[in-house]
């Protein structure tokens, strides 16, 4: 079957929030037109989310990725958007922070003219219903403010959990990809505006989910030196 659409889904010990984006997301999958895929792409849960997972795919076109061994949501994106096979490829947090409904404006987007569409915060009409604590508003403006300044120009917000790729350019993006952790986003963005690929933002709906698995005081660190390091990744 050729799919128009395939969404990819990273996880990590989602045991508690899979259950109800797997059906938000297969409910508004079957009411389209259009073929499409769920791509679950695990990163070593020690829980019951691959279980989770096939449990409630069972009876819609998927894949499911395991990975044994925990080695990073970049690495999780990566594998699970290599293995899709849909014209368009969406990758969307587990929690669903943005609704998958807004992948509608993005697909005519990138219908009409453009390579890749990612979901942004930080535009005047993105419409921000829960707002993270004040730390990590504020460290993710400054990481943001950063990346502009090493890695690319003119994104106002790479770290919202809502891509959506033409095929193609997905697959030359994240073959390309090198980094696993939290900043992988930044990286594509990056490989992106590099090869010259037609990248919109558009503003999303978004509301923060209290249960993220970014540690404050740890992975920050460790995405700010990955955003130093790119450029040298890929000279």
């Amino acid at each position: 079957m050729a799919f128009y659409l395939s969404v990819v889904i990273p996880t990590y010990n989602e045991e508690k929030r899979l259950p109800q984006s797997l059906a938000a997301i297969q409910d508004f999958l079957k009411k389209q037109s259009y073929a499409s895929e769920i791509i679950v792409s695990d990163d070593g849960s020690q829980d019951r989310t691959v279980a989770l997972a096939k449990e409630f795919l069972k009876e819609f076109p998927h894949k499911i990725l395991v990975t044994p061994h925990n080695r990073g949501k970049g690495y999780a994106v990566r594998q699970g958007m290599l293995a899709a096979t849909g014209a368009y490829v969406l990758f969307t947090d587990a929690d669903l922070s943005t609704p998958i409904e807004e992948v509608e404006r993005f697909l005519a987007r990138l219908e009409k003219d453009q390579d890749l569409v990612i979901g942004s915060r930080a535009l005047s009409s993105s419409q921000v219903e829960i707002h993270q604590n004040f730390l990590r508003e504020t460290m993710g403006k400054v990481f943001n403010l950063v990346a502009q300044q090493w890695a690319f120009k003119g994104v106002h917000d790479s770290q919202c959990g809502f891509k959506c790729f033409r095929r193609e350019a997905a697959q030359k993006l994240f073959s390309l990809q090198k980094l696993d952790g939290f900043s992988f986003d930044v990286e594509i963005v990056y490989l992106a505006q590099k090869f010259g690929y037609r990248l919109l933002e558009l503003p999303v709906i978004w509301r923060n989910s209290a249960q993220s698995r970014v540690q404050v005081f740890r992975d920050p660190l460790i995405m700010f030196w990955d955003v130093l390091r790119i450029r040298s990744l890929h000279s």
